[in-house]
């Protein structure tokens, strides 16, 4: 079965987890350095605990890493509504390798530079694509 919206959402969920390794491979050594010891943890403890313990620069990993836990799960029940309804062809899939493209370039802009400014001109484009792609799964659905 070929359905070919569903490669960007793919290769965002890999690049989620690309994420999550870069976060960890740079916290882990930040928190040992900073003298932040896990097994004296209090229960419960969030990665969010972190804030103010280890640089900001390591945490921007993790700010990100949630980021993509937020919005993308739109992005991934639209993919599935227009894979769905045969729809993901033609616009809709230049939108959702938009959206894929953006996020990743937002990833890495937080990740590294993180200048608030260029990181929303970032969101507001790639959800620009979302919104469009949930208006024509509504569309495919209803008509």
């Amino acid at each position: 079965m070929d359905i070919p919206i569903l490669a960007p959402a793919a290769l965002l969920v890999i690049w989620s987890l690309i994420m999550l390794f870069w976060m960890a491979g740079t916290r882990f050594p930040a928190m040992a350095k900073s003298g932040a010891d896990l097994s004296k943890a209090k229960p419960g403890g969030r990665g969010s605990d972190l804030e103010g313990v280890i640089p900001d620069k390591v945490n921007w990993k993790s700010h990100n890493y949630t980021h993509l836990m937020e919005q993308p799960t739109l992005f991934y029940a639209t993919v599935v509504i227009l894979a769905m309804a045969g729809a993901g062809h033609g616009l809709n899939l230049y939108l959702a390798w938009g959206y894929v493209i953006l996020r990743i370039i937002h990833s890495i802009w937080q990740a590294t530079v993180n200048l608030v400014n260029v990181r929303f001109l970032l969101f507001i484009a790639s959800t620009i694509c979302l919104l469009i792609m949930a208006i024509n799964a509504l569309w495919v659905t209803l008509f």
